[in-house]
């Protein structure tokens, strides 16, 4: 009989291969199907069948995580049509996307490349310099490094508050106050939230690795101190989600997905800037942090979307990106403990993505199954929030981080 370290080697060596043969399939997809040659760019609209809406609006954020993905892709596996993908994003944000005139970027523009909704959502900026600097990590172009330090330089003059910490959501065009501040019509209208906040830390600490300026360590630091002191409830060990001004609490909702996601991405935060005290403090809280997501599994191995706290009402839905950012972070809670219990949730994720997310007849992910396991009708496959981003990134941290002897 095999022992349990043959079990896990045998494990390891399989999910490492599928994860490569599905960031493939992803991929090839977004290429096939997502490239618009007419108007430029990408559609902004495919749904679950694969029937494209050419006059829907394109989305910064969508664009942003395309540039990311194939970018972040082609740096592992040195495939030159990833790096074509990823220069066509570039030069897509670059020419439609940047404000010119205000600095910042749009929220979106329509199929035609006119501005259309020009609010500046930090949220929108965060993505745009997670992209461009793995862009520039891909093709050395200044261009997309100069971008990138831009847009943070925006940041922190026009969105950083000076009194209480952290940043304010958004503003309008030309950097106004503005009174709806939601990045969706789901979220809570307030100055702060968790969201923006873990997006502001994952830009800028990719832009690190490309600019290792004093000042932005600082920025880092202190964000990765807001989220331990802040963000991450310390009874609970969940992330709240939505803050006024004073950072004083205005939701009580749990987000599995946003928890597991945030569990690793504050932890590489830490170790990008190399700050060894500070990186085995949030070691401790992923763990935490890991452990309590682990409650809001199901026995299928799916993570269910959102509880309610206040209602004690759990939304039960299983979206797609949870899934991928739970084989991320509990493989990473593998890796800090050692404890193979991690490794099993992760590897379920992977899974229950298998048999009930992919979409083995048009490629891609479903957006997700509702309770009864039927797949969730009239959302997309691509759009302002369906992206290559979660599902391909999970595939590539999974590569990187398997070791196989």
């Amino acid at each position: 009989m095999r022992n349990i370290q043959e079990e896990m080697s045998e494990l390891l060596k399989n999910y490492r291969k599928e994860m490569q043969q599905e960031l493939e399939n992803i991929l090839s997809y977004w290429i096939k199907y997502s490239i618009d040659l007419r108007n430029g760019g990408f559609y902004g609209k495919i749904n679950n069948t694969n029937k494209i809406q050419e006059d829907a609006p394109k989305g910064s954020v969508l664009n942003s995580r395309i540039l990311w993905t194939f970018s972040a892709a082609y740096n592992l596996t040195k495939r030159p049509y990833y790096l074509q993908t990823a220069e066509r994003a570039f030069k897509y944000i670059n020419s439609y996307f940047i404000d010119k005139e205000f600095d910042g970027v749009y929220w979106t523009v329509d199929y035609s490349r006119t501005a259309a909704d020009t609010r500046k959502q930090i949220y929108a900026l965060a993505f745009a310099i997670y992209g461009l600097s793995e862009y520039y990590k891909a093709s050395e172009d200044e261009r997309a490094k100069q971008l990138a330090i831009n847009l943070y330089k925006a940041i922190i003059k026009h969105s950083y508050d000076k009194v209480y910490g952290g940043y304010f959501e958004a503003f309008t065009r030309d950097w106004k106050e503005i009174s709806d501040f939601r990045l969706s019509a789901k979220d809570s209208n307030e100055k702060k939230s968790m969201n923006t906040h873990l997006h502001i830390l994952e830009g800028f600490a990719n832009l690190y690795l490309i600019w290792p300026d004093v000042v932005l360590k600082q920025q880092i630091v202190e964000l990765i101190n807001i989220f331990l002191t802040r963000i991450i409830d310390a009874e609970t060990n969940h992330l709240v989600l939505f803050f006024d001004e004073r950072w004083n609490r205005k939701s009580s909702t749990i987000s599995f997905g946003h928890d597991i996601e945030a569990a690793w991405l504050v932890q590489e935060a830490a170790e990008i800037i190399q700050d060894e005290e500070l990186a085995e403090k949030v070691k401790v809280r992923s763990l935490e942090v890991a452990e309590a997501v682990a409650r809001g599994l199901d026995t299928d191995g799916g993570l269910w979307y959102e509880k309610d706290v206040a209602q004690n009402h759990l939304i039960k839905e299983k979206h797609w990106w949870p899934q991928a950012e739970a084989m991320v972070g509990f493989y990473n809670a593998y890796q800090i403990s050692g404890d193979p219990s991690f490794l099993e949730r992760s590897w379920n994720s992977w899974k229950f993505v298998q048999q009930y997310i992919l979409d083995e007849k048009d490629g891609e992910w479903f957006w997700g199954i509702n309770e009864d396991y039927t797949i969730m009708q009239g959302e997309d496959k691509v759009g302002l929030w369906k992206c290559p981003y979660h599902n391909g990134r999970a595939c590539i941290e999974i590569i990187k981080r398997v070791v196989v002897e």
